[in-house]
């Protein structure tokens, strides 16, 4: 009777990895070989692996990131200029610990947009939030949000995202009210959170792409001085790819 009282308890607290463990620790009779504390640690141990799986997928589903990208299958083998000791470094947390930005450059294709996301992975891994933008769409909600007055609303929830990546940046001119919304992102996220930044667009253009020379500045100066850069050269691995595929298939 106690026991099932217990259980009960345990679900009613939510502690539900702790109830299955206690039951499967009861139909273990072997476990009692075992002192209290050790069985006390052990359904301690379940509940927080349990606790920590569910909260790591909350943060990939919430960073909607492309292609399942993750650190484990990227490909360092295909001649693209991948600095790997580089790309290990920022599998760790020092990097987001210091506010620190990523610049990741490089010719369509190259693979930019999953290198951004398999290291936002390796962050939501190790319990940071990450978000994945296209800076088009970006724009675009942040202007949605002025219209509708969730303005500040979606401003504290960019600043708290430790790692946002913005994908396909300067790839276009920008707007005034682009320019200046970005510049405001970046300014509260300063110090505090890192941005990866993906672009086919080489740093010494940005500030013609950005357009206003004293905004550009201030963007910069917020991106760059403070990054990692990675710089991928080489053909599309679309194409390297797609090339493989045909060859396999005409050697059958």
């Amino acid at each position: 009777m106690m026991t099932q009282q217990t259980l009960d308890k345990l679900y009613d607290m939510k502690l539900t990895a702790m109830a299955e463990a206690f039951s499967q620790q009861m139909a273990q009779p072997d476990l009692g070989d075992l002192s209290f504390e050790d069985r006390f640690a052990m359904l301690v141990d379940r509940q927080w692996t349990f606790k920590e799986d569910r909260r790591m997928t909350r943060l990939l589903r919430t960073a909607k990131l492309k292609d399942g990208a993750c650190i484990e299958n990227i490909d360092f083998k295909t001649p693209r200029a991948l600095d790997k000791s580089l790309v290990l470094r920022l599998t760790g947390s020092d990097w987001i610990k210091n506010a620190q930005n990523v610049i990741i450059l490089g010719p369509t294709g190259v693979g930019k947009t999953y290198l951004a996301c398999a290291i936002a992975n390796s962050a939501c891994r190790s319990g940071y939030p990450a978000m994945f933008k296209r800076a088009p769409r970006l724009y675009q909600e942040i202007a949605i949000a002025r219209a509708d007055g969730s303005y500040p609303k979606l401003m504290n929830k960019l600043l708290k995202i430790k790692v946002l990546i913005i994908d396909d940046f300067c790839i276009a001119s920008m707007s005034d009210p682009e320019r200046r919304d970005l510049l405001e992102v970046l300014e509260d996220r300063q110090g505090i959170s890192s941005t990866i930044i993906a672009t086919q667009v080489p740093v010494e253009n940005w500030i013609e792409n950005i357009g206003d020379p004293t905004l550009a500045d201030a963007i910069l100066d917020r991106l760059v001085h403070n990054a990692h850069r990675i710089n991928l050269k080489g053909e599309s691995m679309r194409k390297i790819r797609s090339s493989l595929t045909k060859s396999t298939k005409s050697e059958r």
